[in-house]
């Protein structure tokens, strides 16, 4: 396997973003597969690397096209992003949003220039992003945003172990959700789904897709919804060649064998993944042209600075982007 290379950016600052992002770039598992580049502030790194008794050897780089990829200490795309205000660990304010989204904003493009091979993205805080006026609903939208992708065709793919879990919607309300649910967008985020699989090396993915409704509507009694609108959109794809079943009971889907479960909003799919895989699961955004993954956790800010994060979930992360990245080449 080639050693690909990573850029992980730290998220917000003020959480366990930079420590699990620290934490990854050294980890051997992480080391053995690809060259990780972290994105983000310096001071920040330095802070977190001392609050969690970490002395790695670094050096900073002005850009992704500066980087020297024989150095064999940690490789850092240095930004200043906090000389006009401290940097406050635990604390929500606009200057750690602002941080967050410039770190993932400039991963991605150096993504888009060739200069890496994929994205990681620690977790950053809604509140913080909003604190700082900046549009953002989740990294998927902001990947296809910054992509120039039409953000309706971006989705998040929840992977733990041998599942993986689409999102038809995602940071909506669950009354915006169901108005979302719509027959071209359930048929988008199975196409979504079939052409990654397919991309990773799985020859004829299997799709379950779920219901919206209890017990999937129950044929009409507890909601039309999978009668007029999934039920139709999964037949649609099936004529396009695409092996996709159901809609299923959201509560009993996830013991079927597939190779992907594509749930209608949200908790249907969270609530499973953050259940069987606690803190281990990597988000990966599916519909866009670079490769983007993300922890399925939080930012942590009650336990930031105090070297209790685990950095599992972003071990995964990079370890299914470079599995991704292997078969794009290959």
């Amino acid at each position: 396997m080639s050693r690909k290379k990573v850029a992980i950016s730290l998220g917000d600052p003020a959480g366990i973003g930079p420590e699990i992002a620290l934490k990854a770039a050294l980890d051997p598992r992480v080391r053995e597969i690809s060259d990780p580049l972290l994105v983000g502030d310096r001071g920040a790194i330095e802070l977190h690397a001392r609050a969690s008794g970490l002395t790695p050897e670094m050096r900073a780089f002005p850009n992704a096209a500066a980087v020297d990829w024989s150095f064999p200490g940690l490789k850092l795309l240095a930004l200043d992003q906090f000389r006009e205000e401290p940097l406050r660990l635990g604390k929500i304010a606009a200057a750690h949003g602002r941080a967050a989204v410039e770190a993932a904003g400039t991963a991605i493009a150096a993504a888009l220039a060739g200069q890496v091979d994929a994205v990681v993205a620690a977790p950053q805080t809604e509140a913080a992003i909003k604190a700082a006026g900046i549009e953002f609903d989740g990294y998927p939208s902001f990947v296809a945003r910054c992509t120039k992708v039409a953000p309706e065709d971006a989705f998040l793919m929840i992977c733990f172990d041998d599942k993986r879990i689409v999102h038809a919607t995602l940071h909506v309300s669950l009354a915006r959700a169901l108005a979302l649910v719509t027959k071209e967008r359930v048929g988008k985020v199975i196409a979504a789904a079939h052409d990654t699989l397919t991309r990773i090396g799985i020859a004829r993915p299997k799709l379950a897709i779920a219901g919206v409704n209890p017990h999937a509507g129950e044929d009409g009694m507890f909601g039309d919804e999978e009668i007029r609108i999934i039920g139709p959109a999964i037949e649609a794809t099936r004529a396009q060649g695409i092996d996709a079943e159901g809609p299923f009971g959201a509560d009993t889907m996830f013991h079927r064998a597939c190779d992907a479960f594509i749930v209608m909003y949200h908790d249907q799919g969270h609530i499973a993944a953050k259940l069987l895989a606690r803190n281990r699961t990597a988000g990966l955004t599916i519909g866009t042209p670079i490769l983007f993954s993300s922890v399925a956790h939080g930012s942590a800010l009650d336990i930031a600075g105090q070297n209790r994060a685990s950095p599992e979930a972003m071990v995964e992360a990079v370890r299914r982007l470079v599995g991704a990245a292997e078969q794009r080449a290959a």
